[in-house]
């Protein structure tokens, strides 16, 4: 619900701060002290169009903010959540309008985009009194409501499980098919890809492997002129390194005989001989296995060569070769099996329309009685608003498969192939007629005013429990009605606002007196400029109120005691 609104430079109004409680919240004010306007701030905060000339002469921008209790409000939730918005039990919302025509919106301090601050209003409060905002006549909306109505949402989920069941097997059977379609085409070419890396058969790390052959026999007279220089120097040549190390270790052991100083030195020594004989040995060996071997050579050239091709064929490298060779594989094994893949993917999606056509008649049915007790007790409401000759139906009708719709997302129904959308094979929408002799028409063009404001009313009361819309708005709902008829619009709003926040303007007492929080709009002078004031009123200021509505400015007494029936107060209320 909305529970507080701040306005500030917008139009007459320079600064309006209000908190509103739920329930029947009535606005009352002569004409032009500014009712409308507070309604049309409201609207700029739900994504509502703005004008520069709304901002107030001599001020640089207008701001309107309002702060919802959103607790319960999960459609809300959800979608701020697919937005990268974190869902609170409180939403503030912000716009601000520049006189350079700039336009900024804010939620809970983030700045949003107008489009999703729209977006955002359309889950928060249902305008009426303007052709905007107004989630009733929008023909998509209608289903929902149906279905809200009766109860039927968890059918609707059962069904959307299956249609996604559905639209998930035809999806792989209409990839698979083109694939085949490509697959068969380019067969023979799949074939002689992959016979040309199996020619070669290259192996995981085997180019590293071949690139270190190659460099060792590319380099074979110089690693054996090497080896054997070494070698001699190490331990075949006279003087070699082992022959002194030799000498030192034993002159070394002599002067430890002398010195015990010497006995670490003479140990470190017989080790270095030690190190410098396996070394020589390792190196002698080495040496007596190298090879020439210019065909080994010349293979490995080749070897890499090919690989090299491949290389450059198939993505660059060794693995994506290797993995190329996989991809190849599986398609032309899927290549020669499609036949199979298809007949089971072909079953697959049988079994899960028939699932989806079962439900979508169940769902259908329960639907056409659900819409029967909605017509009639539609019908009476506008009765008890003084439209006594209308008729009122909820059409439902069904499409066949056409242009954009998926090929397989239909069921059979009387010889035709009826298209599934997201909540069946039905489409909803309310048609009505306010005059006796005159057609049905689609609820949205229905002509705006008092009386499509009533019509809206009906329908919210029958409805009321199914629409999750927490604020519901009426802009002078009780334009051309009077008496009894006011009376009962009194009652219809009073009874929906035990489901919503309801918030209206009027002029009429009836309407007011029921009221659960009446404000004043007022238009006062302050430093010799027009402003527009909204104030709650107390109890006795209320009786007032509406004993003016009743009886003009001039209030009497019994004006007074009139005012008080009218809002039924007690006795010792009314001494108050």
């Amino acid at each position: 619900m909305l529970t507080s609104l701040h306005i500030q430079n917008y139009a007459l109004i320079e600064e309006v701060t209000a908190s509103f409680p739920n329930g029947l919240v009535i606005l009352t004010g002569e004409t032009g002290a500014g009712k409308s306007i507070i309604i049309d701030a409201l609207g700029l905060v739900i994504g509502e169009r703005a004008s520069v000339e709304a901002v107030r002469a001599g001020a640089e921008r207008a701001v309107v903010e309002a702060v919802f209790d959103t607790v319960g409000n999960t459609k809300l939730n959800a979608f701020l959540r697919s937005n990268d918005m974190d869902p609170a039990d409180e939403l503030i919302v912000r716009r601000e309008i520049s006189r350079r025509g700039q336009s900024r919106c804010f939620v809970n301090d983030s700045p949003v985009t107008l489009t999703v601050l729209k977006q955002i209003g359309e889950f928060l409060v249902d305008l009426h009194g303007q052709h905007e905002h107004q989630s009733l006549l929008r023909p998509e909306t209608h289903i929902a409501m149906l279905d809200e109505s009766g109860g039927l949402e968890d059918m609707v989920r059962e069904y959307q499980e299956a249609l996604g069941r559905l639209r998930s097997a035809s999806s792989e059977l209409a990839d698979l098919r083109t694939r085949e379609r490509q697959l068969m085409e380019k067969r023979e070419y799949t074939a002689f890809q992959l016979s040309e890396i199996d020619a070669v058969a290259p192996r995981e790390d085997e180019e590293d492997e071949l690139q270190d052959a190659l460099t060792i026999l590319e380099n074979a007279e110089r690693l054996f002129s090497t080896t054997g220089e070494l070698y001699e120097a190490m331990y075949g040549a006279e003087r070699s390194v082992h022959d002194v190390l030799v000498l030192a270790r034993n002159q070394l052991q002599d002067l430890a005989a002398i010195d015990r100083q010497f006995a670490d030195a003479a140990r470190e020594c017989a080790g270095a001989v030690a190190v410098v004989a396996e070394l020589a040995r390792f190196i002698q060996s080495y040496n007596a296995g190298i090879e020439f071997a210019p065909d080994r050579l010349e293979e490995l050239r080749e070897r890499l060569g090919r690989l090299s091709l491949l290389k450059k064929k198939f993505g660059g490298s060794l693995e994506s070769v290797l993995a190329r060779r996989e991809e190849l594989a599986s398609e032309l094994s899927l290549a020669e099996n499609f036949t199979a893949v298809i007949q089971r993917l072909a079953g697959d999606v049988e079994a899960a329309r028939v699932a989806c056509a079962l439900l979508a008649e169940r769902l259908s049915a329960k639907r056409h009685e659900c819409a029967g007790r909605i017509d009639k007790g539609i019908l009476v409401e506008l009765a008890k608003l003084g439209i006594s000759d209308a008729m009122f139906t909820t059409r439902m009708t069904r499409n066949d498969v056409g242009d954009g719709v998926s090929s397989d997302m239909w069921i059979p129904s009387g010889g035709r192939r009826v298209a599934l959308h997201a909540r069946g094979v039905d489409q909803v929408e309310f048609y009505i007629s306010t005059n006796m002799g005159e057609e049905e028409r689609p609820l949205a063009k229905v002509a705006s005013g008092g009386e499509i404001s009533r019509i809206m009313l009906a329908l919210k009361s029958i409805l009321a429990k199914a629409d999750r819309l927490p604020v519901l708005i009426f802009d002078e709902i009780d334009v051309g009605v009077s008496g009894r008829i006011a009376q009962a619009v009194g009652k219809s709003l009073k009874a929906l606002s035990s489901f919503h926040q309801v918030i209206a303007i009027t002029h009429l007492p009836q309407i007011a007196g029921l009221a659960d929080a009446h404000f004043m709009v007022a238009k006062l002078e302050r430093k010799g400029r027009a402003t527009t004031q909204l104030r709650r009123l107390t109890l006795d200021e209320q009786v007032t109120e509406v004993a003016k509505l009743m009886s003009g400015a001039s209030v009497t007494d019994t004006a007074r005691e009139g005012a008080r029936e009218l809002m039924g107060l007690k006795r010792s209320q009314r001494a108050s």
